[in-house]
């Protein structure tokens, strides 16, 4: 069962997300305010006892995020720069209430683009009409076919300039993840080496610590016949002492 702070968070959540659907004025504050208040929301619900699933976590994460990047978005100046970032907003996966068909904050993410999209061909054919009118001024009649045909070559020249940061892009992230994969492997080679060399330090002293034994074993084992030569040797000699004493003596 969900606790009260993660369902005023979704009620909050859903009010945000129906803000961001509607056509906000520049002196609108209130989204910001509510997005402030929905990451601090999101970190109690981290830290508190009765906290949701991992993946619900995730996916509340992934719609504070993209609310985020939406405000950062729209402050943007330039309509395509506002286009390109809103091409990288990740959107919710699944419903925030059991009523919505589609994720809001997918719907959010429908409108905004095609919002950038007319702000785009609006500030074109502004220029459009700028070079029209200089034209006229001119004297110089211009074909309405033309001024569609030049309309989408710089609407291509921007789709393919996008597309162009795009790739540049996800190639750059492609490099780091390999460079990173190869990091990766030369470390766990050097820890498998440093693994081997230490079994193989512990091999070599446990062979050196045997070998030890056995030659301190083998030192004893030499003075004890030594010891015992000296005695038979010192024996034998007193014995012959006493029998030549016996068999020759003193002449007086």
């Amino acid at each position: 069962m969900a606790s009260r702070l993660e369902i005023n968070f979704v009620r909050l959540l859903s009010r945000c997300e129906s803000i961001a659907s509607d056509k906000r004025s520049e002196t609108e504050w209130r989204l910001e305010k509510y997005v402030g208040a929905l990451e601090e929301m999101l970190v109690a619900l981290r830290k508190s006892v009765s906290k949701p699933t991992p993946e619900v976590l995730t996916e509340y994460t992934r719609k504070v995020d993209f609310l985020k990047g939406l405000l950062e978005a729209e402050k943007l100046s330039s309509p395509t720069e506002k286009s390109l970032a809103n091409q990288f907003l990740a959107p919710g996966r699944t419903p925030t209430i059991a009523n919505e068909r589609m994720p809001a904050t997918k719907t959010v993410h429908m409108q905004t683009k095609a919002r950038c999209t007319g702000e785009m061909r609006n500030e074109l054919l502004g220029s459009g009409s700028a070079s029209k009118d200089l034209r006229h001024r001119r004297g110089l009649p211009l074909d309405e076919r033309q001024s569609a045909a030049e309309l989408d070559a710089i609407l291509q020249h921007q789709h393919n300039l996008q597309e162009k940061i795009a790739e540049d892009m996800l190639n750059l992230a492609r490099n780091l993840k390999n460079n990173t994969l190869a990091a990766q492997s030369i470390i766990k080679q050097d820890n498998q080496t440093l693994s081997q060399s230490m079994r193989q330090a512990d091999l070599n002293f446990e062979k050196l610590k045997t070998e030890s034994e056995r030659l301190e074993q083998h030192a004893k084992k030499s003075v004890n016949w030594l010891l015992w030569l000296m005695l038979i040797l010192v024996s034998f000699t007193f014995i012959s002492m006493i029998l030549f004493i016996r068999l020759f003596p003193r002449l007086r």
